[in-house]
């Protein structure tokens, strides 16, 4: 299902930069996949923001406003640390824009799933989100030098933030848990249930580069 919706909103000439559409449209594919949950539910989004989102990147798509309240709440927090990891995102936007704020709030929803990351953004690959890190929250992406899991990193820098010791050992090299925190993110992308490597971020035309 997921990947068909991708197909649908992709096919149409639609609005924004390619990359930002393509990232778009893996979420919403992602969370329109998620039965009982609702899109703005799924991407963490206002019901104001997802309207315009959609008008920007998918007007051939006015079916994914069907039934929407502009005076509803999704963009409520669902755990405490979920309005701290979209501060940390903004904090480290690159370019000021308001995709940057979407992407805030779908990154911080989407890190409550219990996949990879770049699986629950419905990306094609981890390529995918570091390509979306590169070019909008750059900050971020040169702190996680070394490569870290994006779950693992975000919840590191909160902590830090926060004054909280969470790791023990003097470095990360002789730490017991090393693969849970580097190891490899391969996996089947959720979008196509298959293992795919495209599009990222190079993909696309090189002026879209950062």
């Amino acid at each position: 299902m997921a990947k068909e919706i991708y197909s649908r909103l992709m096919s149409d000439p639609g609005g924004g930069d390619p990359f930002d559409r393509h990232l778009f449209a893996c979420a919403v594919a992602m969370a329109l996949s998620s039965p009982g949950e609702s899109l703005t539910l799924g991407l963490g989004l206002s019901e104001e923001c997802l309207a315009a989102l959609v008008g920007r990147y998918f007007p051939q798509a006015p079916g994914l406003l069907s039934g929407l309240s502009l005076s509803g709440h999704g963009d409520a927090p669902l755990t405490i640390e979920e309005p701290d990891l979209r501060t940390l995102l903004l904090d480290y936007r690159t370019r000021d824009l308001i995709e940057e704020e979407w992407l805030a709030h779908i990154v911080a929803r989407r890190c409550l799933g219990a996949n990879h990351l770049w699986q629950d953004l419905g990306l094609t690959s981890r390529a995918d989100l570091s390509g979306l890190m590169r070019r909008h929250f750059v900050g971020l992406a040169e702190l996680n030098s070394r490569d870290m899991k994006w779950k693992k990193f975000f919840y590191r820098e909160l902590c830090q933030r926060e004054g909280v010791l969470i790791c023990r050992s003097p470095n990360c090299e002789v730490c017991s848990d090393f693969g849970l925190c580097f190891g490899a993110e391969d996996g089947t992308s959720m979008l196509s249930g298959q293992p795919v490597a495209k599009p990222t971020l190079s993909d696309f035309a090189p002026d879209t580069i950062v």
